[in-house]
């Protein structure tokens, strides 16, 4: 959740959890991350823009801590809303807020990532509206493992994508019917990372043709790493209709809160809030400078390969 130094480890059970059958391995949740306090980190400030031009100083700075970053998620989600966004994305690292996909072990990094998304729900729904929200995680036994830790004696309604088969083993899935799992009062689904499993993904977009769309109701990806199928990562031969997303379904999305970091000797961070512009930058010292900052989100590639070295 946050650096190393400043977690403190409590046992949940001696034993690992099979988290998930459909993926075919064990995820251990013998611990999960409790903060101890506040985490120092430096304040956000532009200071220049790539061309040499001054920015001016904003408002919002890079977060200094995970109760920081929840926060501003928050904000930005609801600026979001009141501009009528309905399918929205929040993304950002969950093993320390420098690191970088890979860093962290997947199970551990979902379960980082419940615990962040029970902190987010907590704040931003009312609790009026609680039994009107929807989370979804990717399986059945995530489902039940969220209501044993995070989610224990919750009024926010828990459900999930898909469910084992006969072939789980093998990686294959069955996808369950989006219109079964809805009910009438529903105003909002959270979707809990839709990552590891290519079903995933297709299942949020059956959710959200079949009960968002062209209604009042909103849908947040929460880390589903988008960014995976942005930049062609599953072979479109392959994965011909995880291919499509990006064409039918990844345009309509609108990604409200965004980190990504990149390391290396031209390392930085790709950053964003609604409705802020997306901008790349890096820390010198104990301060963020902007190097670039544009109103369309830039590819991964065009930041690690063209912006990041010539600044």
């Amino acid at each position: 959740m946050a650096d190393a130094s400043s977690i403190s480890w409590h046992p949940l059970s001696s034993a690992s959890v099979l988290l998930s059958g459909v993926r075919n391995r064990k995820v251990s949740h013998t611990a999960f991350a409790v903060r101890n306090g506040g985490i120092s980190a430096p304040s956000f400030t532009v200071l220049a823009s790539r061309d040499g031009k001054n920015l001016p100083e904003m408002d919002l700075r890079f977060p200094r801590d995970y109760s920081e970053l929840i926060e501003q998620a928050k904000v930005a989600t609801e600026f979001a809303l009141k501009d009528n966004k309905q399918l929205l994305e929040i993304e950002f690292p969950t093993s320390g807020l420098g690191s970088v996909p890979g860093d962290g072990e997947g199970g551990i990094e979902m379960t980082e990532s419940m615990q962040l998304i029970r902190e987010f729900v907590d704040r931003f729904v009312a609790p009026e509206k609680s039994t009107r929200t929807r989370i979804f995680f990717p399986e059945a036994n995530e489902v039940d493992f969220a209501r044993r830790t995070f989610f224990e004696a919750t009024s926010f309604k828990l459900d999930y994508l898909t469910k084992p088969s006969l072939f789980q083993d093998f990686g294959f899935v069955s996808r369950v019917k989006m219109s079964d799992r809805v009910k009438p009062e529903d105003e909002l689904f959270l979707v809990a990372y839709p990552y590891f499993n290519v079903n995933e993904m297709l299942v949020v977009e059956e959710l959200y043709e079949e009960a968002v769309m062209n209604t009042t109701r909103k849908l947040i990806i929460f880390n589903g790493e988008l960014d995976r199928i942005r930049s062609g990562y599953y072979p479109p031969f392959f994965y011909p209709k995880l291919a499509s997303l990006t064409k039918t379904f990844l345009p309509k999305l609108e990604t409200v809160y965004y980190i990504h970091n990149f390391k290396g000797r031209n390392g930085g961070t790709l950053f964003r809030s609604y409705p802020g512009a997306w901008q790349v930058l890096r820390k010198l010292g104990d301060t963020f400078i902007c190097l670039h900052q544009q109103e369309e989100m830039p590819s991964l590639k065009e930041v690690a390969l063209e912006i990041l070295p010539s600044a």
